[in-house]
């Protein structure tokens, strides 16, 4: 995608919230390198939560000079201009990072950074919310009950629609039914309803990426899709009125197909998302054909709320061998998505 297909004119830029991530993997970096970017100024307005200390610290390390507006936590502040706003929490004395690990000091960090973004998108003051990767177990520490970014979303916003993890490449979707659950308990948590809203809210994100007319193949549960009843029940039970349904409602949608290659079919015969019946189902398949560019996006929310979909590469921080890619890829998705929505809402006035 162009710079120019990713920004509007300047006066349209939609407001970006992006909260530094866990202080002793590459999110430092990540971070420096995406505000030193020219087309993420020309994209959208920042407003950046962090220490400053940190982050001046990831761009020594990433090679890259920043500009920004440096203001206190506490003090007003306008909209971002030209030039991105960095919020200094004062919140990570670099002395006391342990790099490489994940500790509560880290997990603080990033759980009070996401928390100012989510706040700022919640007051209706950003379009979007972008983060570089956090440590789960590091928010643990700093966040009791943290399951994933979805419960924490939900307990800062109090937002009580569905929400759910897709994860983006450039020609390809992946949505699924289930997630963070254990193999055992999936086909006790399929049923014709939860495909099909996860059908339905699939091509809404799908729409809301600027995606016309969304197509969706859905991925069968069992080897071959059940070859008949062969290998088991679901895909005729559950799956494949899942999908007559959908069908029935106006969706483009096709399956059960084989979970083996439902993304080649996809990738050949055009097909904009692959929904799977659970994690790792679609993972895979995403993080070997674009783990450099992969991008988690949460669908649902009343704002596009994006991060890299890799992790915090506790091996190579502060080497300078951080990868742009996917940092760059989701903020490219939650203008392209903040744009989108502004454009609905102007038409509906």
């Amino acid at each position: 995608m162009t710079n120019e297909a990713m920004a509007p004119s300047s006066t349209a830029r939609p407001i970006v919230a992006l909260a530094m991530g866990d202080p002793a993997g590459i999110s430092p970096e990540l971070t420096a390198m995406l505000l030193a970017l020219p087309e993420t100024h020309e994209a959208a307005r920042l407003t950046v939560f962090g220490d400053r200390r940190i982050l001046e610290k990831g761009a020594r390390e990433a090679g890259v000079t920043l500009d920004l507006d440096y203001v206190s936590a506490d003090a007003p502040r306008a909209p971002a201009g030209s030039r991105p706003v960095f919020v200094d929490l004062a919140n990570c004395a670099p002395e006391t990072v342990q790099r490489g690990e994940a500790t509560l000091a880290g997990g603080t960090f990033a759980t009070q950074n996401f928390r100012a973004a989510l706040e700022m998108a919640h007051r209706g003051e950003a379009d979007a919310v972008c983060f570089t990767p956090f440590n789960k177990k590091a928010m643990r520490y700093a966040y009791e009950g943290y399951d994933d970014e979805i419960r924490f979303v939900v307990d800062v916003t109090g937002f009580r629609g569905k929400v759910r993890e897709f994860n983006v490449l450039e020609k390809v979707w992946n949505a699924r039914v289930t997630s963070h659950i254990p193999l055992k308990a999936v086909s006790d948590h399929l049923s014709v309803e939860a495909i099909l809203a996860e059908v339905d809210l699939t091509h809404r994100c799908l729409a809301q990426s600027g995606i016309e007319r969304p197509r969706i193949a859905v991925a069968g549960l069992n080897p071959h899709a059940g070859d008949g009843g062969s290998f088991g029940m679901e895909e005729i039970d559950i799956i494949e009125p899942a999908v007559a349904a959908a069908k029935s409602k106006g969706f483009d949608v096709e399956g059960p197909f084989p979970a083996d290659t439902v993304f080649l079919r996809a990738l050949n015969e055009g097909y904009h998302a692959v929904l799977t019946m659970y994690h790792d189902q679609g993972q895979i398949a995403m993080k070997m054909m674009g783990f450099d560019k992969g991008v988690t996006m949460m669908g649902g929310l009343p704002f596009p709320l994006c991060t890299p979909a890799h992790g915090t590469a506790y091996d190579i921080a502060g080497t300078g061998k951080a990868d742009i890619g996917a940092t760059r890829e989701a903020f490219r998705l939650a203008v392209r998505m903040a744009n989108q929505q502004r454009q609905l809402r102007v038409a509906a006035e």
